[in-house]
């Protein structure tokens, strides 16, 4: 039996991209079995299909394969790489909000991409944005994170970031006003008219679709055109939960002298002494210390 890719639900219908089609060819339009529904697991954008074709064309959708992932907002599966859009200018590169969507990240269990964008902004004279770009890169780089610089005026990246996406499902965030867009027009021109109607403004503001769908990018990989980490409130993540979503902490935690250690106060902490002696980043550790204030504010709210 035929096999497919979700890349499109929408009114009850299932939309599959045979494994056989070729890049552009129409994906077949599905029903569902009713035993998905009884089972209470129903098929979700991004799954891969076992389908049988009905007499009309159209097809039923028979087997759900197991899923690498399943994100619950939004309803998409088998995500296996965010990249993450932060400009180098206009606006300013916030270290700050590029971390809260590490945290939301790691805790989906996702790969990280750090695309810089707008290098082309930092005039040559400008040491101090210079140096700002190179320590961030240098940081997040040790860490175990990917980060490419990307100018889209210039095409600079643009040939890494198409093959990093290659035979992947992305899903493109960060801030508004950095560029995805024209990022996405460089690396694939026959985008252009589909970002008219895509937002691929993966943080806070409108979005222009209510669906989730799959843009396939023609090398094999697509990107889920959704509202993505659109709501970094954390109320989804335990307080418990956040130090294993800063990577260079989770390691060192293990050491800690009290299991449950919170890295804020408690004698013996790993993480402390590694800040303490310079081995873990201010920056990083200063905006764990305010996230899990914020958690913490946020549950005695709720």
């Amino acid at each position: 039996m035929p096999e497919g890719l979700i890349v499109k639900a929408l009114s009850g219908y299932y939309y599959v991209k045979d494994d056989e089609a070729l890049p552009g060819e129409a994906s077949v339009q599905c029903r569902a079995r009713g035993v998905f529904r009884i089972k209470g697991k129903s098929p979700l954008v991004g799954d891969r299909v076992t389908y049988v074709l009905t007499e009309n064309g159209e097809g039923t959708v028979t087997e759900i394969h197991p899923r690498s992932t399943e994100l619950i907002r939004p309803q998409v599966a088998n995500v296996n790489l965010a990249v993450l859009v932060f400009s180098v200018k206009e606006p300013d590169l916030s270290l700050n909000l590029l971390d809260k969507f590490l945290v939301h990240i790691e805790h989906e269990g996702l790969d990280a991409l750090i695309c810089l964008t707008k290098m082309d902004l930092i005039d040559e004279d400008d040491t101090a944005a210079r140096e700002a770009v190179e320590n961030a890169k240098v940081l997040y780089t040790s860490i175990g994170y990917e980060v490419l610089e990307t100018s889209s005026p210039q095409g600079v990246g643009a040939d890494q970031l198409r093959e990093r996406l290659q035979g992947e499902i992305s899903v493109f965030s960060g801030q508004s006003g950095v560029g995805k867009s024209s990022l996405l027009n460089a690396m694939f021109p026959k985008l252009d008219l589909l970002t008219s109607e895509i937002s691929l403004r993966l943080g806070r503001g409108r979005h222009t679709t209510r669906h989730v769908e799959l843009v396939e990018l023609g090398n094999g990989g697509y990107i889920a055109d959704t509202p993505g980490f659109s709501q970094l409130d954390f109320l989804e993540l335990g307080v418990e939960e956040l130090g294993s979503c800063f990577r260079e902490f989770a390691e060192l935690s293990e050491g800690c002298k009290f299991r449950g250690c919170t890295h804020l106060h408690e004698p013996g902490c790993k993480v402390r002494e590694a800040l303490a002696a310079g081995e873990v980043a201010e920056s990083r550790y200063k905006h764990y210390a305010a996230f899990y204030q914020e958690m913490k504010d946020k549950k005695r709210r709720y």
